[in-house]
């Protein structure tokens, strides 16, 4: 792993940390409770992807919570900038985590699986 990628990973977790308080101090409560799930920067760390968890929202209400991410960004930027002391912050696109959604779906179907293949077991033991 070069310097580079280290610097990059140290940024991505003091944002995993530090964006999570600055929704709460917000006043919109459509936002101030969003969970961020993962940060992605770009490469010179001047982006950064934020990954926000989608549960309990509507696809309405995520749509309006993008809305006021998108508006309240520079004040997210300015808040990370000051509580670590930053020259800048990374600007901030945000969008909903879908992987949360497929990893639920593919336990589903694991758990499918793992019921068809004890019910063939089970019939042959009642024939026996």
């Amino acid at each position: 792993m070069t310097q580079e990628e280290i610097k990059r990973h140290r940024v991505e977790s003091v944002l995993r940390e530090i964006l999570p308080e600055a929704l709460a101090t917000l006043d919109d409560t459509r936002i101030n409770g969003l969970c961020v799930t993962d940060v992605v920067c770009s490469k010179g760390r001047s982006d950064a992807k934020v990954y926000l968890d989608k549960s309990f929202l509507t696809a309405k209400e995520q749509g309006e919570a993008l809305r006021q991410l998108r508006a309240v960004s520079g004040y997210l930027q300015n808040h990370c900038k000051q509580s670590e002391g930053w020259f800048k912050a990374p600007r901030f696109t945000f969008e909903f985590d879908e992987q949360l959604e497929k990893q639920s779906r593919m336990e589903d179907l694991f758990k499918q699986i793992a019921t068809r293949n004890k019910n063939p077991m089970e019939e042959g033991e009642d024939e026996s």
